[in-house]
Order: structure tokens, then sequence, then C-alpha cells
């Protein structure tokens, strides 16, 4: 969740009643509607579209159809179609992109295969062998890992473990709103709040600012350990940024700790956001330091703070 990712910075009538002959009334004995052109009527005097005299089948929108030679709607082979198109669709969704042979159930992590105890044994191997994939993929292909993840959740939906899968993968896909949902529904189901500060980056990415504010609460702090806390304020951090409140994002990062020593992930993307936050209020001078601050902690390259040092160092000589 680098700050400089995007979007971190980084969005009728019926035509049985067929027309009357000349003057509206009847023509050569017949009832009116059985002049030239019109539709003949059935011997219980009710109209009809058809020439043979058998009677409509309505449409689901109300309109009259004429029914095939089985006796049924006209219609119905196209929701046949339909129905065996999604039935296909889901089916392609169910089988998942293949997994390969050498991947087992025993590739995901103690805690995680516990919590697919409730499903049945084979079952749960193949959920399992699903989520291996999801979590192997997620950082050089998400949209696959995606797959797999949506694959596991067919067979396991009522798992909070799949569902928190599926928002992950969504999110790494860049799919803010299935990633919030899925992440919602696991809530509901474990009561975690471990993805809170994914869930407000989601909100921040639907310009929704307000929404990714809102998540800055103390009982949440309260549930996530320091690393996600830190995570949270850089969201919440952007979001002020986004309504403009510069001084706000600078004061909010400044709360958390700077001048580690650590390595930790969080390092480089707690020094960029800040970096990014002085630089919008004003404090050009700063915000380069910190840039060279965030390089020289960046050693995987999460962020580009190298080259927006560059940039704003020309600028200056310039």
């Amino acid at each position: 969740m680098a700050e400089s990712r995007n979007p971190r910075r980084d969005g009728g009538q019926s035509s049985s009643a067929g027309p009357a002959g000349r003057g509206g009334g009847s023509r050569g004995g017949k009832p009116a509607g059985q002049g030239r052109g019109a539709a003949p009527g059935r011997r219980d005097g009710k109209p009809t579209d058809r020439r043979d005299g058998k009677p409509t089948t309505p449409r689901r929108d109300g309109k009259p159809t004429t029914p095939r030679r089985d006796g049924k709607p006209a219609d119905a082979r196209r929701d046949r179609r339909q129905e065996e198109g999604d039935r296909t669709a889901a089916q392609k969704i169910y089988d998942g992109p293949p997994i390969p042979d050498d991947v087992s159930a025993n590739d995901l992590d103690k805690h995680a295969r516990q919590a697919l105890q409730s499903l049945p044994e084979k079952l749960a191997d193949k959920v399992a062998r699903h989520l291996v994939m999801a979590g192997l993929l997620i950082a050089e292909d998400p949209e696959t890992a995606h797959l797999h993840a949506l694959a596991a959740r067919a067979r396991a939906t009522r798992t909070g473990l799949v569902r928190e899968a599926c928002g992950e993968t969504a999110y790494a896909s860049g799919k803010f709103a299935e990633a919030l949902s899925e992440f919602r529904a696991a809530r509901r189901m474990t009561g975690g709040y471990m993805y809170a500060p994914m869930m407000a980056d989601c909100e921040r990415a639907l310009k929704r600012p307000d929404k990714a504010i809102a998540y800055d609460t103390p009982e949440i702090r309260g549930h996530l350990d320091d690393s996600g806390q830190i995570e949270l304020s850089i969201v919440v951090a952007g979001a002020r940024r986004d309504q403009g409140q510069y001084d706000a994002a600078v004061r909010l990062l400044e709360t958390e700790p700077l001048h580690t020593k650590g390595r930790s992930d969080w390092v480089p993307r707690l020094r960029y956001a800040y970096a990014d936050a002085l630089l919008d209020a004003g404090r050009r001078d700063e915000a380069i330091e910190w840039f060279h601050r965030t390089v020289a902690v960046d050693g995987n390259g999460q962020t580009d703070a190298e080259a927006r040092v560059t940039d704003l160092e020309k600028q200056s000589q310039g």
C-alpha cells in the first residue's frame, strides 16, 4: 500500500384487435376485426394474432408472442440459452485457473488451514490449494490470483479466510469496490479489523475521503497492531490531503515513528507519505530531505522516492 501507488497519489396496444372493415363496421358478414388484412377470431369470439386461429402466448413484458410448434413461448429458447450462459460463467469461476500438481494444501500456513477445518476434507483441500496459488501470484499476477480466490469463494463462500483472500486480491487488482465488499463480509464473519487500513484506502480510491477518515477511531485503532495503526495513519493522511487539509496530514504523520532505525516494510511508506504531505503543505526543502530519507530505507524499491528527488532537485536548479 505504498503511498506512491494509485490511487493514493499513487479513481399497445395488442395487435389482436386488428382493423375493422370500412366505416368501422362489419364486412361481408364477418365480425369486426376480420376484414382484409385483419387477424381472424377464435370460435369463442376472442381475437388472436395467428391466422390458424390459435391463441397467442403472452411474453413476460405483456406483449403477445407466437407459440412454437412445441407449444412453448418463442422466447423460451432465448431464456434457456441465457441460463446456460450464466451456468457456464459460474462454472468457469468455480473451476478457476489450473493448479500445478506440486501445489499442496499443506503449503498453506497452519492457522489458515485451521480456518478451513469446518469444510469436508476434499473440499478443504481444493480451497486451500486455490488460496496457496492466490498468495503466490498476488504480487506478480494479481488478476489470476483473484481468479483463484474467487474459485475458493465459490466453494466456501461463508468462510472468513476465503473472503479476506478475495478482498486482498481484488484490492491488488485495483477492484476497490469489490475489495471493500469482500472485506466487509470478512469482518462480519470474523469480527476482525486487521483490514481496516485497506478498507479505508478503498474508500479513498472510490473518491470518498470522508469515509476513509471515518475509520480513524479509537475503537478501530484498538484492534490494530503497531504496523496496522501506521498503515491507517498513512491512508488517513492521504485522505486529508485529498480534502486539502495538508497541515492536518503532516501533523498526523508526525505522531508516527518517522525516525525509527527499524527496517519494517512500513518505514519507507511512512516517510514517503510524510515527504508528500510536506510538499503539498508548501515545505519543499523539508520534502526533499524526507524523500532522501525514504530512499535510504527503500532498498526494495517500494516507492518512487528516488525519481521524485531527482525531479524536485532539477526543478530547484532550473
